[in-house]
């Protein structure tokens, strides 16, 4: 067995050992309901955190890639020819179920949040603006994430970087038997940062492997059930755990599903693109005999640049980035704020929880449909037409009369609409972000512009605590403007990438042909 692979598992073992130091001490908490606020880390739970600490960087130093020696003379000799006619192979399914897996597991996260803030109230006795810390504290995390994680992604590859922040994932979960409030604020900061990153590497790492036909449906789809799954099996666990062993046992769930991530890594290859890019052309050769793609083609020699951000900084990028942060102001914002507008307009709570339930109904699909119209019809003017739906409902909230009965049919239209708009925007930006850059900036183009969807949760919190929440009707008008340039921009400056080769493998080729 090599070196790496050593390190890799033994530090896999220690992060798993030095989460398991912290059980006795939470099992021994349940003749007080599981509370531990006030009890002081014992030696044993200090040791696991060392453990943890070490594990986590000795199975990160086993996942980076030295350089490659003569690389660009290597590079200069090949070009990445994509898959584009090839049909799906046993090896796409097992990559695509097990980023499924990973997806979930990764939403399962900050979707906790909602589950463990009023036990945390509960047991620190906190205000509602002290609570908001906890949230503020996450997405601060996934936004930080989503840019290191991208920026890792370019340096040690996809792969890599999904393997390690599986790694936080198990190494996190200490986070139940935190003591104090700052000790989960800062440990909810670090969840947030293993989680945030996910997303845009899988999408990245999907584009660069599907077949391009089966590209847009494939990375849609996968990326809806991830986010869907994620949040019905946080919902599951805390309808199961939380009764028996309190809020706390949330955050043990990952410790087992990180594991079993881990265990998966095998159906996880690297990004054939990635590896030509530096130079690994053997292994690029034997990731694309595996999945059909074909063999690389010879091209005359040329010194291509490793790194460049290309087209990171222009126009289409600014579209993606505006769209990303009115997506964050209006799901992380507008939407946390409904159900209080509601009930101040007259509304039950039990009355605004089923109007919202209602026009969740009608976005349930909304991932499938805008698969298909991704796949069959545009990429572009897919993620256009979604972002005008979540303008249309935006638009609509001004006339809402002062006062709501259940009788009133147009909140469930607008809601239906924000939340369609919403579901359907996020579905397509990612993977029209992961299409539209270079193989070299791929993995943080697409992670600069999933940490701008955070920024409207973070925005949301802070006026939270704050206590300067504003009304949800200037909330609406403030939106449209952005929202409408958004779109704009994207229709305008985007390119399409339906079935197309990604921009990557045209450049390598382009360069060749000097």
């Amino acid at each position: 067995m090599q070196l790496k692979t050593l390190m890799f598992w033994g530090g896999i073992a220690m992060v798993t050992l030095g989460v398991l130091t912290h059980l006795p001490e939470f099992l021994m908490s349940a003749s007080r309901a599981y509370q531990l606020c006030g009890v002081n880390m014992d030696a044993l739970m200090l040791f696991g955190v060392a453990l943890i600490g070490t594990g986590t960087i000795v199975s990160g130093m086993a996942l980076i890639r030295p350089p490659v020696p003569g690389a660009e003379a290597k590079l200069a000799t090949v070009a990445l020819s994509e898959p584009t006619e090839h049909g799906l192979t046993g090896s796409h399914w097992a990559l695509m179920l097990t980023i499924v897996v990973a997806l979930i597991i990764d939403v399962m996260k900050p979707a906790t949040l909602g589950f463990t803030v009023p036990g945390t109230m509960a047991e620190y006795g906190l205000t509602r603006q002290q609570a908001a810390m906890l949230p503020l504290s996450g997405l601060t995390g996934t936004m930080l994430g989503s840019l290191i994680w991208g920026i890792a992604a370019d340096r040690m590859g996809r792969r890599g970087a999904i393997l390690l922040a599986a790694i936080l994932f198990i190494g996190t979960s200490i986070c139940g038997t935190m003591p104090t409030y700052a000790g989960n604020l800062v440990m909810c900061m670090m969840m947030g940062l293993s989680a945030g990153g996910m997303l845009p590497i899988a999408y990245t790492l999907l584009a660069e492997t599907i077949p391009a036909k089966h590209r847009g449906w494939a990375i849609v789809l996968i990326g809806g059930a991830g986010v869907s799954g994620g949040f019905l099996a946080s919902s599951l666990m805390a309808s199961w755990l939380e009764p028996m062993f309190s809020w706390r046992a949330l955050w043990f769930v990952g410790l087992p599903t990180g594991v079993g991530l881990m265990l998966l890594n095998q159906f996880i290859p690297e990004s054939p693109g990635f590896l030509l890019l530096r130079g690994e052309v053997d292994e690029a050769k034997a990731v694309m005999q595996r999945y059909r793609m074909p063999p690389p083609a010879s091209r005359k020699a040329v010194a291509p640049k490793l790194a460049d951000w290309g087209n990171l900084s222009n126009w289409m990028t600014a579209a993606l980035v505006l769209s990303a942060v009115v997506w964050g102001l209006v799901n992380h914002g507008l939407m946390l704020w409904m159900p209080a507008e509601l009930r101040a307009r007259g509304l039950s709570a039990a009355a605004s929880s089923q109007l919202l339930a209602n026009g969740a109904m009608f976005a349930f699909p909304t991932a499938a449909i805008v698969a298909w119209m991704y796949h069959a019809w545009s990429t572009k003017w897919t993620l256009v037409t979604t972002i005008v739906v979540m303008l249309i409902g935006l638009a609509g909230f001004p006339l809402l009369p002062a006062h709501l009965t259940t009788a009133d049919n147009l909140p469930v239209i607008l809601i239906a609409l924000l939340l369609v708009g919403t579901s359907g925007t996020i579905a397509a930006l990612l993977p029209f972000s992961a299409e539209s850059y270079t193989i070299a900036v791929r993995g943080r183009a697409t992670g600069v512009i999933a940490g701008a969807t955070k920024l409207g949760g973070i925005a949301a919190q802070v006026l939270t605590i704050a206590a300067l929440v504003p009304a949800l009707m200037t909330v609406a008008w403030g939106l449209l403007i952005p929202t409408v340039l958004g779109a704009v921009l994207v229709g305008r400056f985007g390119r399409e990438t339906r079935e197309r080769e990604l921009d990557g493998s045209v450049d390598l080729q382009a360069q060749g042909a000097d």
